[in-house]
Formats: C-alpha cells, structure tokens, sequence
C-alpha cells in the first residue's frame, strides 16, 4: 500500500532535476517561458467585490510576440499585443494603440522582466508545492523587504514553468487580490486568431500627452526599487483644471500620483478605496495631491509629502 501512495503521488508532483533550483532560477525560468512558450490560459481573477474571468493566448508569429486578452464580462473588451505594439478594442469606443512591452492587468510585468530590479524590494523564496488547474506548481514568496509594500507569491507551473496563480496579501497576511489560471493548455504553434493578428493593420500609435505646461514635480523620497515611469495630464471627470499625474511602480505595486488644484471641485468619486488599494489626500498650499495604491497607507502618505516642485 505504501508503494501505492508513492506512485501516486509521484504522479501528482513529478520528481524532475529542477527540484534543486534556487527561487530566483525559478523566477527566471518563468520569465524566460512567459516569452517563449505558445499557450492558450482560462484566468480568474478575484478581488475585494467581484471576479473577473480573462483568457489569454500568446505566441510567436514571425519572431515577434503575439498575445491576446479578451474579458469575458461585460461589455466587450479585447488587448491585441503586437511586438511591442498593445492595440485596445472596445465596445462602441474607437480602437487605439500604446507602445507597451506586455499587455497590462494580468501577471505583474516584472514577473516577464528584469529580476534584479525586483531584488531591491523583495526577497525571493522557495515555498510549498501545489496542485493548480489540475497542473503541480512551486511556489515561489516575494517577501517585501520594508513596511513599504506588500507581499506576494506565487506558483509557477513545474513542467512549462508559465505562473498559474499570484496572490497580494496585505501585512495580516489577508488576501488583496489574486489571479489564478483554471486553465492552461501549451500550443505547438501559433493559434490561429494570433496569426491573424499579426496580419492586421492596427492604428497608430497615440502620442504622448503634450508636456509643454507640465510641471518639474520631483520626489525626495521613494522606497527603494521604485521608479518613475509616466509622467502626462489628465482632465479627470468633474475637474476641469489640468491634473499632474505621476506613475510608480516597482514591478509588481503600482502607484498613482495626481495633483491638481485644491477648491471648489474635489476629486471625483471614481477614486474611492476598492480591492485593496489604499487611498490618501494631501494638501500643499493651493494644491490637492493624491495618492492610490495596493501599498499601506502610510507609504503612499510619506510619498505625497515627499513630493516637491523643482
């Protein structure tokens, strides 16, 4: 009976020489498939007040990476990635373009990008092993290395090393928010939908917001490993002053920075706290600066004080 049990659970978690990889050499060996590998998922994704059910298909089309998102809820809404091109197409909205490296609102980019940089936030390390849309994973922790972010982990498929399941916990270990593959199914070409894709004439690329009135805001303190990477105006619904608006990330948190002109129109209410993201206001003189992130509220108030105008 003993010999049984092994055998089976064997078959459920198979023995393979990757057993001895460090967590960082997983990591890197699901960047690397994220890239290369051609395969078709079913995902989930739950947060504080719904799901969100997404599939997602990539593959390699004329050496170039292909990819496409389509939410399955809701109004029709579809992610067309080219190369380096991300094509949006809406429901009775015009289709427009972004150069974008992946397709956002899925795996966090870092998890497809540079390791090193991650390591100023986070240390990695080996955790249990699980069964996850009837595929074995290893779980890898992200374990934040300061107050200033949250943990996260997550499971990487042990035969074609794709991610099938990352989760965000808050500092009582409570689940913020998590995306979770029902279903993956590994593709020995191209599916057909993407070499269609890869046929079409997309529209242009949109320009970047003029920044000719843009304001020199610069910060004097961002945890480390967090960077600066748009910088544009936005009329946000109900302001019809110009809205500064910064964005950070460190790779897997991402924060949102407007500023604005404090008086008689406040921030909207779109910007309510929701699915773990915390909120906070902070006045400068005659200005309103806000702060939005899946980080504690104590780092998003210590980077809008921090924020000065150069």
């Amino acid at each position: 009976m003993r010999l049984i049990l092994l055998a089976l659970l064997a078959l459920t978690f198979p023995i393979h020489a990757e057993e001895d990889l460090s967590a960082k050499a997983w990591l890197n060996n699901m960047s690397q498939a994220m890239h290369d590998k051609q395969y078709k998922t079913s995902i989930i994704q739950l947060q504080a007040d719904h799901i969100r059910p997404l599939v997602y298909i990539h593959g390699i089309v004329d050496n170039k990476e292909v990819a496409l998102l389509e939410y399955l809820n809701g109004s029709p809404k579809n992610a067309v990635r080219v190369d380096n091109r991300v094509t949006f197409i809406e429901h009775d909205q015009p289709a427009y373009s972004v150069l974008a490296p992946r397709i956002q609102g899925i795996w966090p980019a870092a998890l497809a990008g540079d390791l090193n940089q991650l390591e100023k936030g986070y240390q990695f390390v080996i955790g249990g092993r699980a069964r996850i849309a009837g595929r074995p994973g290893q779980m890898i922790r992200l374990l934040a290395n300061d107050d200033n972010r949250y943990d996260t982990q997550v499971w990487i498929d042990m035969d074609t090393y794709l991610p099938l399941r990352f989760d965000t916990l808050n500092k009582d270990k409570q689940l913020l928010e998590q995306t979770m593959v029902i279903e993956l199914i590994e593709l020995t070409e191209p599916a057909n939908i993407l070499i269609e894709a890869a046929k079409q004439e997309w529209p242009a690329v949109m320009n970047q917001a003029e920044r000719t009135d843009g304001k020199n805001w610069q910060f004097t303190w961002l945890p480390e490993g967090f960077d600066v990477v748009v910088r544009d105006h936005h009329r946000l619904i109900g302001i019809h002053e110009p809205v500064e608006y910064i964005a950070l990330t460190d790779g897997l948190a991402n924060i949102s920075v407007y500023v604005a002109r404090a008086g008689e129109n406040p921030m909207p209410n779109e910007l309510l706290i929701r699915n773990g993201l915390s909120m906070v206001v902070v006045k400068v003189g005659t200005l309103e600066v806000v702060a939005i992130g899946k980080v504690p509220s104590e780092t998003l108030d210590k980077i809008a004080n921090s924020l000065v105008l150069k």
